[in-house]
């Protein structure tokens, strides 16, 4: 059974049918990704899951209970956190104390000090910063008090919008070996992330989301035989992707390009060359199997 299943949702804002039929699913321990451009509905999927944009038709079901109907504090209570994508730090509230907020929504006896314990375990700065209003915390700082915040109440799973949006380069690495650490330790996550490398990097499974639908989902972690993926470039959507069956160009599954993404250490690296317009032409090849 998946921890998380959306099943053919259609959410409106007044009279505009914004999520259009998008089902999708989310196993225990996995990471899932949405990706798309601008307006495409992901935001809106978090706040339909989340019962914020209530979906007209359609469930969401949470360990196979349909949560549809229900308020989102009572959500948020059986297990689910959001870090919206403008963080919502409370200006006037200490560290300390936007995090005792979060404790609220945790359900009976799963918060308390350990819990604090260990979001300062991944975010360090936060408890030097333990008695700082949030409207003197830089935007790192913020990004990284709404994800403690979610994380102080335990939740079976976690949808994270756009995390990485506005930060540094240095701070996106670091907050991205955050989230996979979360993962590790048990923290279900389902993504809304602009930023591809990010994505490729945490996701177990990724889906591609246009004009309220989504794609077909794309496994992007095959741990028997990793060199079965095959890298997709999508003209259209500007999409790189190891698996996804959409209407693209693949390379060959033994172009040089996947051994640099195997080879490497730093992720997403070979994504450079796949987005290169000199030399994109050059690095493909059909479905009708013509070799380059």
């Amino acid at each position: 059974m998946n921890l998380l299943a959306v099943e053919d949702i259609h959410t409106y804002y007044g009279e505009a049918h914004i999520l259009q039929g998008v089902s999708l699913t989310v196993g225990e321990g996995e990471v899932v990704t949405l990706i798309g451009r601008n307006g495409a509905g992901k935001t809106t999927t978090l706040r339909s899951i989340m019962g914020i944009a209530r979906p007209r038709r359609g469930h969401v079901r949470l360990r196979g209970e349909d949560v549809t109907a229900l308020e989102t504090h009572e959500i948020a209570r059986r297990g689910i956190a959001w870090i919206p994508e403008e963080r919502r730090v409370l200006p006037n509230l200490t560290v300390l104390e936007n995090l005792r907020l979060g404790m609220l929504g945790a359900s009976a006896g799963n918060g308390g000090a350990d819990a604090l314990d260990e979001v300062f375990g991944y975010f360090p700065r936060l408890r030097e910063r333990i008695e700082h209003r949030g409207r003197f915390l830089s935007g790192g700082e913020q990004q990284m008090l709404a994800i403690a915040r979610g994380l102080v109440s335990r939740p079976s799973v976690m949808l994270v919008d756009e995390p990485t949006e506005g930060l540094a380069p240095l701070l996106v690495q670091g907050l991205t070996e955050i989230l996979a650490a979360i993962n590790h330790r048990g923290t279900t996550i389902l993504l809304v992330e602009q930023t591809l490398e990010v994505a490729m990097t945490l996701s177990h499974r990724l889906y591609v989301m246009d004009q309220g639908r989504r794609r077909r989902p794309a496994p992007l972690r095959d741990h028997d035989n990793p060199s079965r993926g095959r890298v997709v470039v999508h003209r259209r959507m500007r999409v790189v992707d190891r698996g996804l069956d959409v209407d693209g160009m693949v390379l060959a599954h033994d172009h040089p390009l996947l051994h640099r993404r195997r080879d490497d250490d730093r992720p997403g690296r070979w994504m450079e060359g796949a987005e290169d317009a000199g030399t994109r032409d050059d690095l493909v090849e059909d479905r009708e199997g013509a070799k380059p």
